[in-house]
């Protein structure tokens, strides 16, 4: 498989160049040069087949020729040994839980896939690979204890300070080794800005091999379309044939992205639901065709709030920049923060089901969806994207109760956080970029159990 760039100025990349550069060198998102198409005999034998399989069928489409099939098949299984439940609420509506990971959130899936392609392909070359992420939220986490340990790889975490919620900032600043948390002084666009900045520097490039485990990666988009598949092969079975709708809380767009990359796959999706909070850009692009970021605003749903989505090129790549085709099979909806309290308040008073901010968004969507649509007779899937104990505040707010958190989220509340404080100016970022070329330690700063 050749992935080339969205910007098209730079020349194809294969599977392990895309995975290692992350973003291509002009500035673009590597795309696949085609995307594969099951067939139906394809989709057939993978119906009743475990996570696992599907997951494995889909990478060798794409790894085919750079990996072995055993080596794969090893990497995959690996990854994805925590279930991928889908719980009913009623008849007609289910809650994909993608949050039974180690970080308890949906981006274990893509970081951990990520983590172990990377380590493979940096072992074969005998690299140091230093892994950028920008994170809002899970993503940091997730990329943490992905990588956590593996040889020959060391990752920098750039979050937004005061913007996150404290069970995410502990996560994201308490693992160590070869694991930094840098907290920016600013929102997630500009964490977002750093790490593109820091892979357009030509000079930094030439001292450090440079990777993102953000969804810029394709490493990291691909594996997300596994759950996608998995479920609509259960659903689709479960309702005689009918596809189902997915409803994704959306922020950065690599969740949806690999949403529409499994319904070109060939799997059995009706159509998407784009869940969005008040950072709403994608939103009113389906509405007026008009692309127009917005700077970001904080809301509950903290890991939702993007400003100008990095992965909404892919989507104008996929669909040929027509938006007219996007919304045949997108529809946007955006949900305001009253309406996400009473959303997890309605959810709970008719199901017992408690869903975290970014779940209710996506339910609410689907909601407005059905209201839009009363003709579509499918099943409705929302994405679950984190446990909602990662959000007890909202939790709180909405149903005037604590819920119990796992020990292993109550277990990082109790470790010191570990983080290197910066400006949202590129200069400080590439002075500790450049002492690690150097291997001078940064300062750490850090108390325990608080936030600073």
């Amino acid at each position: 498989m050749i992935f080339y760039s969205t910007n098209k100025k730079t020349t194809p990349a294969s599977l392990e160049k895309a995975t290692l550069e992350g973003l291509a060198t002009d500035g673009g998102l590597y795309v696949p040069s085609q995307i594969p198409v099951f067939s139906e005999e394809e989709i057939d034998l993978l119906r009743e087949a475990p996570f696992s399989d599907i997951a494995f069928a889909i990478a060798k489409k794409f790894a085919s020729g750079e990996i072995d099939d055993g080596r794969l098949s090893e990497l995959v299984d690996t990854c994805f040994n925590f279930r991928t439940p889908l719980v009913a609420l009623d008849e007609n509506t289910c809650i994909e839980e993608l949050f039974h990971g180690p970080t308890l959130a949906f981006k274990d899936y893509g970081a951990r896939f990520l983590a172990r392609l990377t380590g493979h392909f940096a072992e074969q070359e005998n690299k140091q690979i230093t892994i950028l992420v920008a994170t809002s939220g899970d993503t940091g986490s997730a990329v943490a204890y992905g990588f956590r340990g593996v040889p020959n790889t060391r990752v920098v975490l750039l979050y937004p300070s005061g913007k996150v919620s404290r069970l995410q900032e502990q996560q994201l600043t308490t693992v160590g080794g070869n694991v930094t948390a840098l907290e920016v002084d600013g929102d997630f666009d500009d964490c977002q800005r750093l790490v593109k900045q820091a892979f357009m520097d030509g000079e930094l490039r030439q001292r450090l091999t440079l990777t993102s485990a953000n969804s810029i990666n394709i490493s990291r988009l691909l594996p997300q379309s596994f759950y996608y598949a998995w479920g609509s092969l259960q659903l689709e079975r479960k309702h005689e044939g009918r596809p189902p709708v997915f409803s994704v809380p959306s922020g950065n767009y690599g969740n949806l992205t690999a949403g529409v990359l499994a319904k070109m796959m060939g799997f059995p999706i009706a159509r998407f639901v784009a869940a969005s909070n008040a950072n709403d850009s994608v939103t009113r692009y389906l509405e007026d065709g008009r692309y127009e970021p917005k700077p970001t605003v904080r809301t509950l749903s903290t890991a939702m709030d993007v400003g100008n989505p990095s992965n909404f090129a892919r989507l104008r790549h996929f669909y040929r920049d027509d938006v007219h085709a996007m919304a045949e099979t997108i529809s946007g909806y955006s949900v305001t923060d009253d309406e996400t309290l009473a959303t997890i308040r309605s959810v709970y008073d008719r199901f017992g089901y408690i869903m975290d901010p970014h779940t209710a968004v996506g339910y609410r969507g689907l909601e407005e969806f059905r209201r839009e649509n009363p003709g579509f007779e499918g099943p409705g899937v929302v994405l679950s994207t984190a446990h909602p104990a990662k959000f007890v505040e909202s939790i709180r707010t909405a149903l005037d109760m604590d819920i119990s958190i796992p020990d292993r989220l109550q277990d990082v509340l109790d470790r010191r956080k570990l983080s290197v404080r910066i400006g949202a100016g590129y200069s400080d970022f590439e002075a500790f970029l450049l002492k690690l070329d150097g291997a001078s330690p940064p300062e750490i700063v850090g108390n325990r159990g608080s936030e600073e």
